[in-house]
């Protein structure tokens, strides 16, 4: 006789908005408006699952009515009007709103347009010292006209790149709403890459005009770039200008100008009408093999989207103050300054995420008075270990919504978060990339959070997953896929004639269909989880497991600083999966260690899973943007040489990279 299957609990919500905020939510009236204004599905009341997931089937079913009614919704500006909104879906190279003209720093300052809005602050800049220092307004729309009518004066036109070496910092955001302002196109690297790694990335696009800093402070120590400027300058051929700013109070080099002189005199800012699609700015993938990819975005791809995630999905609006721990050379910086483009306040830090003490950024969003708060999920991971007490040690009152990204934020975090900041905190795990500097799936405000799981797919994303042989699955792990075109897709990569590398860095295996190389499961409760990266993504006897499970599960331990899961295919057919951990000081890797990391991982994962071997390193390699790096030392492991594997200046640490080789070697 055999027992029938006892029917499994569905899981339960960690929160769920109340009715109030669900009512006030922007996505909650555009819904309305667009059923009333543009055909969408009615709202369902009482039932927001089902709302949202009717108005997202619009949205990917009804592209052009979604993107007119959003454009509308957020009064996007066309100083043309555009002939219809999606000329061609096709991808790569889909046509959005031929005809249109607009100006993406147009939108940026229309706030300072108000007159009673003119004195509060656009910006609050915040350093090591944790105190806000307020840019109104008219002070930033005032200083963006005048160093566009600066640039103008040197000759740059449209389409002309323009270079940044900058901190998080005002002046960084100045640059870039002037260069957008006249046409220009902005490229920007932190002030914490080399020379090399920087002219890795500036020298595909050619800058004339570069903007640097003589140095910036970081973990309560001066950090001197001087030379590295001058290493640039000679680097840098095209340029025809060089533009000082004195972060460390230093004068400025001979032949480069002052920043100060510059913005000294406030104008109204001219803003250049450009095509939907003309360039914007140039943001660069990991660059882990070969140069970095310099991906472009178009003024009207990115202000859309921008405008959708930012409204719709972060409900954010004029009142809000908008934080996210971030550098220049991550696409999240721009994401952030794009909180401008909704009316919000953009908190700028330029610091250490963890000075003087791990709490740091926790200090910052309460003095800043931060609703949207951003931060990684490796930070959040930080915490917990550090046993930081957020909600007890500091006031939160107006944090709305905890964000993370970078890394899928562990369940472990989502309970953190609700125990330690607020139990009645929206969290939102958000995942997207550099290469549309946008979110696939993450927030939306009108709906419950699962532990370990996105919220839901966002508007106008088709996303979906995919098995090998290119059927959507549900409740499966699968490719993350993308099956019909997003605005902020890039328009090309920088020498790429052809199109050959754009075409082969997303559309290989599935032609016409972006594969993003994440594997991520799609739940029938249209929930979304994100298991890591594709190409890295270990498969031990058909069973697949993303590595950030991996990482999860045993960096609990208290003994585990960090670790690098790398699964590697013999030439034989084998499999070789070793663990590299980097121990907290004082562990050491002995038999007991050795056993607890491998029954954590045969307990709470699979047997399946349990590594090779587990293998002490100095450190775990990562991007210069934070990300472990996995394929890299796969390749290595593989044989495949140091020089052909990996590019040394897209490594935080390049001189890892020789303990990994070295054991290739050694292993045969």
């Amino acid at each position: 006789m055999t027992t029938a299957p006892q029917p499994v609990d569905p899981p339960q919500p960690l929160w769920s908005p109340g009715e109030d905020r669900i009512a006030r939510a922007q996505v909650t009236r555009f819904h309305a408006w667009a059923a009333e204004r543009h055909g969408a599905p009615a709202p369902v009341p009482g039932d927001p699952v089902a709302g949202y997931a009717a108005l997202h089937r619009w949205s990917v079913e009804r592209t052009e009515p979604f993107w007119q009614a959003l454009t509308e919704w957020c009064d996007v500006r066309f100083s043309t009007p555009y002939e219809r909104v999606l000329a061609d879906p096709a991808m790569p190279g889909a046509r959005w709103f031929p005809g249109a003209t607009l100006n993406y720093a147009e939108h940026a300052l229309r706030a300072a347009e108000d007159p009673a809005r003119a004195d509060e602050p656009a910006l609050l800049h915040v350093d090591e010292t944790h105190e806000p220092v307020p840019v109104t307004w008219a002070r930033l729309r005032g200083q963006v006209g005048a160093l566009a009518a600066e640039l103008r004066r040197l000759g740059v036109r449209p389409g002309d790149r323009i270079s940044g070496y900058l901190p998080n910092i005002p002046q960084a955001v100045v640059a870039l709403l002037a260069t957008a302002a006249v046409g220009g196109v902005w490229t920007s690297c932190a002030p914490d890459f080399g020379a090399r790694s920087v002219l890795d990335r500036f020298q595909q696009v050619e800058p004339v005009v570069l903007f640097t800093v003589d140095g910036y402070h970081y973990g309560g120590k001066r950090h001197e770039r001087a030379d590295v400027v001058g290493e640039l300058r000679a680097g840098l051929p095209t340029l025809r200008a060089v533009v000082h700013i004195p972060l460390l109070g230093t004068p400025a080099p001979e032949g480069a100008l002052e920043w100060d002189a510059l913005t000294a005199h406030p104008t109204e800012p001219e803003f250049e009408q450009l095509p939907f699609d003309h360039p914007l700015w140039v943001l660069y993938s990991s660059g882990t093999t070969g140069l970095p990819k310099a991906i472009v975005q178009s003024q009207g791809g990115i202000l859309v989207e921008h405008l959708k995630q930012l409204a719709l999905h972060c409900d954010l609006g004029p009142g809000d103050r908008f934080f996210w721990y971030t550098s220049t050379g991550w696409m999240m910086w721009n994401f952030l300054v794009s909180g401008l483009l909704v009316g919000s306040t953009v908190v700028l830090y330029d610091g250490s995420p963890g000075h003087p003490d791990t709490a740091a950024q926790w200090r910052i969003a309460e003095r800043t008075g931060a609703t949207l708060f951003g931060t990684s999920a490796a930070y959040v991971m930080a915490c917990r270990k550090a046993g930081v007490r957020p909600g007890r040690d500091f006031d939160l009152s107006r944090v709305q919504c905890v964000a993370t990204t970078g890394s899928p934020l562990p369940p472990d975090g989502f309970r953190w978060i609700h125990d330690e900041v607020a139990d009645d905190m929206w969290i939102a795990s958000v995942s997207g990339g550099t290469d549309v500097c946008s979110c696939f799936a993450g927030a939306v405000p009108t709906l419950p959070v699962y532990i370990g799981e996105l919220q839901a797919p966002c508007l106008g994303t088709d996303l979906q997953a995919w098995d090998a042989q290119g059927k959507p699955v549900v409740d499966e792990v699968g490719e993350l896929v993308v099956t019909a075109p997003m605005p902020s897709m890039p328009i090309h990569f920088w020498n790429d004639p052809d199109g050959s590398r754009y075409r082969d860095s997303y559309f290989e295996m599935f032609p016409g269909v972006w594969r993003h190389g994440d594997w991520i499961t799609l739940t029938s409760r249209g929930t979304v989880v994100i298991h890591g990266r594709s190409d890295s993504t270990l498969n031990r006897q058909g069973v697949r497991m993303g590595s950030a499970d991996i990482y999860e599960a045993v960096e609990r331990l208290p003994e585990i600083r960090e670790s690098l899961v790398i699964g590697v295919e013999r030439p034989d057919g084998g499999y070789w999966m070793p663990l590299f951990v980097h121990l907290a000081p004082g562990a050491s890797l002995d038999d007991a260690l050795l056993d607890r990391i491998k029954r954590t991982i045969r307990e709470q994962l699979s047997p399946r899973h349990v590594p090779d071997e587990v293998i002490e390193v100095p450190a775990i390699p990562h991007t210069l943007t934070g990300k472990r790096i996995e394929v890299p030392v796969k390749r290595l492991l593989q044989g495949t040489p140091l020089e052909k594997a990996v590019n040394p200046g897209s490594v935080d640490n390049a001189g890892l990279l020789g303990f990994y080789e070295q054991l290739a070697r050694e292993r045969g």
